[in-house]
């Protein structure tokens, strides 16, 4: 038998206790948070799809996990309810373009067949970019209006160290624009 102590709050009863902070003023928050900036790809089998997302974080190295999470919204979020693998490209200011298309409405992002290919293992996965990483996902939680997927990496390429000379810098998203890191940001 488990006992909960008085002070402990079941998490679904956490919204209960005060209200919430206005949409408004949470994005604002965020606006002057920066995060690194992420292409995720996946095809459940019935076509790739591709997005941009700024929300993909480590979680542990052993078992190596990241997490992401979607917009309900997103054109993208049928086939990645439905995906078991996704392909998570970890972005530079050299891969500009790609972040671009994976953000645009109303577009085919795989209509230029030179960008991408496909893995032994059948996810998409574009090229020249400086990283990417083959996830299983295992896990969904359905949070607010997004879904966060909890991922484990299974193979992943580099085709671009971060500190390499003459490298274009990080790409991050702050503020509502695109961001380049290097030499120049550090302090």
């Amino acid at each position: 038998m488990t006992c909960l102590s008085p002070a402990v709050t079941p998490l679904g009863a956490a919204h209960d206790l005060a209200p919430s902070l206005p949409a408004d003023d949470f994005k604002a928050l965020f606006r002057g948070h920066p995060n690194g900036v992420a292409v995720i790809t996946a095809d459940a089998g019935d076509g790739p799809v591709a997005l941009t997302a700024s929300s993909v974080s480590s979680v542990s190295a052993d078992p190596p996990l990241l997490v992401f999470s979607i917009s309900a919204q997103s054109s993208a979020a049928d086939v990645l309810s439905r995906a078991q693998t996704v392909v998570v490209h970890l972005l530079d200011a050299s891969d500009l373009e790609l972040a671009k298309l994976g953000a645009a409405r109303g577009i085919d992002r795989f209509a230029s067949t030179h960008q991408w290919t496909r893995l032994t293992s059948g996810e998409p996965v574009y090229s020249d970019v400086r990283a990417w990483v083959r996830c299983a996902v295992i896990d969904r939680l359905n949070a607010g209006s997004s879904t966060v997927f909890a991922a484990q990496a299974l193979e992943s390429h580099i085709a671009r160290d971060t500190d390499t000379d003459g490298h274009e810098g990080a790409l991050v998203y702050h503020d509502r624009a695109w961001h380049r890191l290097g030499e120049h940001s550090k302090i």
